[in-house]
């Protein structure tokens, strides 16, 4: 004779389809159906109502996995990094594309790889296996990439980072556009001899933030003057050493390429007894909020989108936007205004 009495349950153990269907009183084939919302199974509508009461009733959770061998599909979305969840300012690109994903009831698989190929392997094959929507490759700053072979087994969406000669959907900034805003703010400001302290790394951003300098410049009606750019390494001890030929050129007014570079060439003014920016005017790049709210003066920039680069990754992976002519989805670069900037006036 069966025993009807329910078996004691070890604890911690998860509630199974055979007790789901012991206590609606009907077959584990049908709690499954029910459960998984299987399409064209013939069940009325108070079985499926008795079905879900008491996997309620007895806290039921679906097995994520074996869900997946049946539909196929998970609401897993990849992303793969090299560095960016190590990297503070870079890591809202994490962020930004998990908020994306969360609100379109996806959850985001993050593996940082540090740059080791084998990691990276191994990252995206875990991915594959756990049939993820697509995969959000990218890097903490924005560059060309060689792409792993497997991404061609899923959709993919590169983020802050391009791949040459490849089709793949890439989001970027728009380096120009940042280039360009950072030096009509200080056109805005009345300035008209503006220095810009470039790197020496060869990198989009170099180009672009340079090509958008001489491109405001040249709306403002002023010739651009090579003796004004100049080369640094990409960091404080750059900005810092070239002080003394940006001083040479008589500017009143300097753009640096990025924040580290604009918080040596403070070190510097300040060494020399002037200040910013009552005599030196001074822009920066990124928006690193741990170096440029922090330096005194508060030093005006232009942001990095990280955050949105990561949204736009997951909407155009999900299809909840269009991808643009080209491939490539350029992420306007924000203005961020504080107090390093001296207001000349409108006559220079």
């Amino acid at each position: 004779m069966t025993n009807s009495t329910p078996r004691p349950r070890r604890r911690g153990a998860r509630v199974t389809l055979r007790e789901v269907a012991e206590a609606a009183g009907v077959s584990t084939a049908t709690v499954s159906h029910v459960l998984n919302e299987t399409s064209g199974a013939r069940i009325g509508p108070d079985t499926r109502q008795r079905v879900r009461d008491a996997a309620d009733a007895l806290g039921y959770r679906p097995n994520a996995a074996a869900k997946n061998l049946v539909t196929g599909t998970t609401r897993f979305i990849g992303l793969v990094a090299d560095a960016i969840a190590t990297t503070p300012f870079a890591g809202q690109i994490i962020h930004g594309a998990q908020d994306a994903a969360w609100r379109q009831g996806y959850t985001l698989l993050v593996a940082n790889t540090a740059g080791n190929t084998e990691a990276e392997r191994d990252a995206i094959a875990m991915m594959l296996d756990h049939q993820v929507q697509g995969i959000l490759y990218s890097t903490w700053y924005h560059r060309a990439v060689e792409l792993p072979a497997a991404l061609r087994e899923t959709n993919t969406i590169l983020v802050n980072c391009y791949a040459p000669g490849s089709d793949l959907p890439a989001v970027v900034p728009d380096e120009v556009q940042g280039g360009r805003t950072a030096t009509q703010a200080l056109l805005d400001a009345g300035h008209r001899r503006i220095a810009f302290v470039n790197t020496t790394t060869p990198s989009p951003a170099h180009d672009g933030r340079l090509r958008g300098y001489g491109e405001a410049l040249r709306a403002a009606g002023i010739t651009v003057d090579p003796a004004l750019v100049f080369d640094a390494r990409p960091e404080q001890e750059g900005g810092y050493d070239v002080l003394p030929r940006v001083l040479e050129q008589g500017v009143t007014a300097v753009f640096c390429h990025n924040d580290r570079v604009a918080m040596g060439l403070y070190d510097a003014v300040r060494e020399r007894g002037l200040t910013v920016p009552e005599d030196l005017s001074v822009m920066g790049f990124d928006n690193q909020e741990i170096i440029a709210a922090h330096l005194r003066p508060p030093l005006s920039t232009v942001g990095l989108p990280h955050g949105e680069l990561g949204a736009a990754g997951v909407r155009l992976l999900l299809g909840q936007q269009d991808v643009p002519p080209g491939g490539r989805l350029e992420v306007t670069c924000p203005q961020v205004l504080r107090a390093s900037v001296r207001n000349l006036g409108a006559a220079g």
